[in-house]
Protein backbone atom coordinates (compact mmCIF):
# COMPACT_ATOMS: atom_id res chain seq x y z
CA UNK A 1 0.00 0.00 0.00
CA UNK A 2 1.39 3.38 -0.99
CA UNK A 3 1.33 5.79 1.94
CA UNK A 4 -0.78 8.89 1.35
CA UNK A 5 0.44 11.38 1.24
CA UNK A 6 3.76 10.22 -0.10
CA UNK A 7 6.26 12.21 1.96
CA UNK A 8 9.52 13.05 0.18
CA UNK A 9 12.36 14.61 2.15
CA UNK A 10 14.66 17.03 0.33
CA UNK A 11 18.02 17.27 2.11
CA UNK A 12 21.38 18.84 1.41
CA UNK A 13 23.64 21.69 2.45
CA UNK A 14 22.60 25.34 2.64
CA UNK A 15 22.53 26.86 -0.83
CA UNK A 16 22.68 23.53 -2.67
CA UNK A 17 19.40 24.02 -4.50
CA UNK A 18 16.87 22.24 -2.29
CA UNK A 19 14.25 24.97 -2.70
CA UNK A 20 14.94 25.22 -6.43
CA UNK A 21 14.37 21.45 -6.73
CA UNK A 22 11.11 21.70 -4.75
CA UNK A 23 10.00 24.49 -7.10
CA UNK A 24 10.87 22.43 -10.19
CA UNK A 25 9.13 19.30 -8.90
CA UNK A 26 5.99 21.17 -7.79
CA UNK A 27 5.79 22.98 -11.12
CA UNK A 28 5.90 19.67 -13.00
CA UNK A 29 3.65 17.68 -10.65
CA UNK A 30 0.97 20.16 -9.53
CA UNK A 31 -1.34 19.54 -12.49
CA UNK A 32 -1.44 15.79 -11.75
CA UNK A 33 -1.35 15.60 -7.95
CA UNK A 34 -2.54 17.38 -4.84
CA UNK A 35 0.74 18.76 -3.41
CA UNK A 36 2.01 20.57 -0.34
CA UNK A 37 5.40 21.66 0.99
CA UNK A 38 6.93 22.04 4.44
CA UNK A 39 10.21 23.96 4.73
CA UNK A 40 12.49 24.10 7.77
CA UNK A 41 14.60 27.13 8.71
CA UNK A 42 16.09 28.17 12.03
CA UNK A 43 14.54 31.61 12.60
CA UNK A 44 12.73 32.48 9.38
CA UNK A 45 10.23 31.14 6.89
CA UNK A 46 12.39 32.35 4.02
CA UNK A 47 12.16 29.25 1.83
CA UNK A 48 8.39 28.96 2.28
CA UNK A 49 7.96 32.66 1.46
CA UNK A 50 10.15 32.28 -1.63
CA UNK A 51 8.02 29.38 -2.91
CA UNK A 52 4.81 31.33 -2.23
CA UNK A 53 6.13 34.44 -4.02
CA UNK A 54 7.07 32.29 -7.01
CA UNK A 55 3.51 30.92 -7.15
CA UNK A 56 4.74 27.33 -6.93
CA UNK A 57 1.57 26.34 -5.02
CA UNK A 58 -1.23 28.20 -3.29
CA UNK A 59 0.13 29.84 -0.15
CA UNK A 60 -1.97 27.67 2.20
CA UNK A 61 -0.23 24.57 0.77
CA UNK A 62 3.19 25.82 1.89
CA UNK A 63 4.16 25.76 5.57
CA UNK A 64 7.36 27.28 6.86
CA UNK A 65 8.64 25.82 10.13
CA UNK A 66 10.91 27.91 12.35
CA UNK A 67 12.83 25.24 14.21
CA UNK A 68 14.45 27.67 16.67
CA UNK A 69 17.58 25.55 16.63
CA UNK A 70 19.29 22.97 14.51
CA UNK A 71 16.89 22.19 11.63
CA UNK A 72 18.33 18.69 11.30
CA UNK A 73 17.00 17.89 14.77
CA UNK A 74 13.47 18.75 13.56
CA UNK A 75 13.70 16.25 10.71
CA UNK A 76 15.44 13.45 12.59
CA UNK A 77 15.77 13.26 16.39
CA UNK A 78 12.60 15.17 17.31
CA UNK A 79 10.41 15.45 14.23
CA UNK A 80 7.32 16.43 16.27
CA UNK A 81 7.10 19.97 14.86
CA UNK A 82 7.16 18.55 11.32
CA UNK A 83 4.75 15.73 12.17
CA UNK A 84 2.34 18.37 13.50
CA UNK A 85 2.73 20.34 10.26
CA UNK A 86 1.98 17.16 8.28
CA UNK A 87 -1.19 16.62 10.35
CA UNK A 88 -2.22 20.27 9.84
CA UNK A 89 -1.83 19.98 6.06
CA UNK A 90 -3.76 16.69 6.02
CA UNK A 91 -6.65 18.34 7.88
CA UNK A 92 -6.65 21.14 5.27
CA UNK A 93 -6.16 18.86 2.27
CA UNK A 94 -7.39 15.31 2.92
CA UNK A 95 -6.71 14.42 -0.73
CA UNK A 96 -3.02 15.30 -0.41
CA UNK A 97 -1.00 12.94 -2.62
CA UNK A 98 2.58 14.21 -2.30
CA UNK A 99 4.18 16.25 0.47
CA UNK A 100 7.70 17.61 0.09
CA UNK A 101 9.58 18.27 3.35
CA UNK A 102 12.68 20.39 2.88
CA UNK A 103 15.43 20.29 5.48
CA UNK A 104 17.07 23.44 6.76
CA UNK A 105 20.39 22.38 5.29
CA UNK A 106 22.45 23.08 8.39
CA UNK A 107 24.09 19.68 8.51
CA UNK A 108 25.81 18.02 5.56
CA UNK A 109 24.99 14.55 6.86
CA UNK A 110 21.39 15.25 7.93
CA UNK A 111 19.03 12.36 7.36
CA UNK A 112 15.26 12.25 7.78
CA UNK A 113 13.47 10.19 10.38
CA UNK A 114 11.66 7.25 8.77
CA UNK A 115 8.63 8.36 10.80
CA UNK A 116 8.63 11.62 8.83
CA UNK A 117 9.38 10.69 5.20
CA UNK A 118 8.94 7.74 2.89
CA UNK A 119 11.80 8.66 0.53
CA UNK A 120 14.66 11.13 0.49
CA UNK A 121 16.33 13.18 -2.23
CA UNK A 122 19.73 14.53 -1.25
CA UNK A 123 20.92 17.60 -3.18
CA UNK A 124 24.60 18.35 -3.71
CA UNK A 125 25.56 21.48 -5.64
CA UNK A 126 28.67 21.56 -7.77
CA UNK A 127 29.43 25.14 -8.71
CA UNK A 128 31.71 25.55 -11.73
CA UNK A 129 34.25 27.64 -9.86
CA UNK A 130 35.22 24.88 -7.42
CA UNK A 131 36.76 22.77 -10.15
CA UNK A 132 34.71 19.65 -9.44
CA UNK A 133 34.73 16.98 -12.11
CA UNK A 134 31.32 15.56 -12.95
CA UNK A 135 33.02 12.46 -14.32
CA UNK A 136 34.72 11.82 -10.98
CA UNK A 137 31.45 12.52 -9.13
CA UNK A 138 29.61 10.06 -11.37
CA UNK A 139 32.27 7.39 -10.84
CA UNK A 140 32.11 7.95 -7.07
CA UNK A 141 28.29 7.94 -7.07
CA UNK A 142 28.20 4.63 -8.92
CA UNK A 143 30.67 3.11 -6.49
CA UNK A 144 28.98 4.50 -3.36
CA UNK A 145 25.38 3.97 -4.48
CA UNK A 146 25.84 0.53 -6.01
CA UNK A 147 22.63 -0.14 -7.92
CA UNK A 148 20.66 2.54 -6.08
CA UNK A 149 19.52 5.57 -8.08
CA UNK A 150 21.19 8.94 -8.46
CA UNK A 151 20.51 11.71 -10.94
CA UNK A 152 22.59 14.60 -12.20
CA UNK A 153 20.35 17.63 -12.64
CA UNK A 154 20.83 21.19 -13.76
CA UNK A 155 17.95 23.23 -12.41
CA UNK A 156 18.95 26.26 -14.47
CA UNK A 157 18.18 24.47 -17.74
CA UNK A 158 15.92 21.66 -16.43
CA UNK A 159 18.30 18.81 -17.21
CA UNK A 160 17.49 15.71 -15.17
CA UNK A 161 14.31 17.01 -13.51
CA UNK A 162 12.10 14.82 -15.67
CA UNK A 163 14.14 11.81 -14.50
CA UNK A 164 13.35 12.72 -10.88
CA UNK A 165 9.65 13.18 -11.76
CA UNK A 166 9.63 9.74 -13.44
CA UNK A 167 11.23 8.26 -10.32
CA UNK A 168 8.38 9.72 -8.23
CA UNK A 169 5.75 8.40 -10.68
CA UNK A 170 7.13 4.90 -11.23
CA UNK A 171 9.26 3.99 -8.22
CA UNK A 172 7.41 5.79 -5.42
CA UNK A 173 3.79 6.00 -6.59
CA UNK A 174 3.99 2.88 -8.81
CA UNK A 175 2.14 4.62 -11.62
CA UNK A 176 2.75 4.18 -15.33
Amino acid sequence: MIPRPLKIGIGGPVGSGKTALVEALCTRLRSSYSLAVITNDIYTREDAEFLARRGVLEQDRILGIETGGCPHTAIREDASVNLEAVARLLRRFPDLAILFIESGGDNLAATFSPELVDATIYVIDVAPYVGASLEVMERDAKRARGGRPYVFTNLKDGTGVDTVVEWVHHDLLFET
